[in-house]
């Protein structure tokens, strides 16, 4: 008997429920194969990494297209039973009605979630004016609201990592995107206990995310004891194969030492892993 998939209803109706109490981990996949192995892990959800995709397609972060975004979105969705909360940088434009634009194109790839990021690319001004991005955020809402209204939206202020580390500051940003409509909240950056606290604290009740892409001494138990609801990694799992390639590599082409592999999987697990999970 051919056991059912979650609808995408499904999908976003369970992706809410664990926003409302606990501590969930939303590891970050940038593949098919990553993203289904995560599920086998038993993670209850999953979030797209714009740095970790753009890589494995020899581009760098914020490089890839938005058509190319959204067809890995739709192919992400497809390849696994979970929820898919998207990476989806600055909306792709920088007025609000191309914002809106692409979020519509967005929900329709059966996403879950998604995130608008408030970074300018300018270095002078690494920040969008407020002003500016409350209505990017208000533009998203009604985008998702006019297209079913299920998917979540989350909020993101850069300033953290883009050279404008200021607490007060973040907080106040977040506040006006989530009184725009926003559902979760995300500082990216955020490493100081009591930073994280007082964002828990300012915006609750909110959830709030935490990204954490480092070796850290925090385990998700002691950040749920912060207040956060969903810790997420970004980059850092693309990160990591990356540098187990890299290693691999470099021992091949300066030391035509095959050592470099003694840590890698083997491929008949592989093999047996991707058969009995096939969709």
């Amino acid at each position: 008997m051919t056991q059912l998939r979650p609808s995408i209803t499904d999908k976003r109706r369970s992706f809410r429920r664990l926003h409302e109490s606990g501590c969930f981990l939303l590891p970050n996949p940038w593949d098919l194969g990553s993203a289904r192995y995560l599920q086998s892990l038993g993670f209850k959800a999953l979030a797209t990494t714009s740095a970790g995709f753009a890589w494995s397609q020899g581009l760098p972060d914020n490089g890839v297209s938005r058509g190319a975004v959204l067809e890995h979105l739709a192919a992400m969705v497809e390849a696994t039973d979970l929820p898919i909360n998207a990476d989806f940088e600055g909306g792709f434009a920088t007025d609000s009605a191309g914002v809106a634009e692409s979020v519509r194109l967005a929900v329709g790839t059966g996403v879950a979630g998604l995130s608008i990021e408030d970074s300018s690319g300018d270095p002078e001004n690494p920040l969008l004016d407020l002003g500016t991005a409350v209505e990017r955020i208000r533009a998203a809402r009604r985008a998702i609201d006019q297209n079913g209204g299920d998917a979540m939206l989350i909020g993101r202020s850069e300033g953290f990592i883009a050279g404008r580390p200021d607490i007060d500051a973040t907080i106040a940003r977040l506040k006006a995107y989530a009184d725009a409509g926003a559902d979760c909240l995300y500082a990216p950056g955020l490493r100081s206990r009591d930073h994280i606290a007082a964002l828990v604290a300012g915006l609750a009740p909110k959830p709030v995310n935490l990204l954490v892409g480092w070796a850290s001494d925090m385990t998700l138990s002691s950040i749920a004891a912060l207040g956060v609801r969903r810790v997420s990694v970004g980059g850092a799992l693309a990160r990591a194969a990356w540098g187990g390639l890299i290693r691999a590599a470099k021992t091949l082409a300066e030391q035509g030492s095959f050592g470099g592999f003694a840590d890698s999987a083997a491929g008949a697990d592989l093999d047996q892993f991707f058969t009995s999970g096939k969709k």
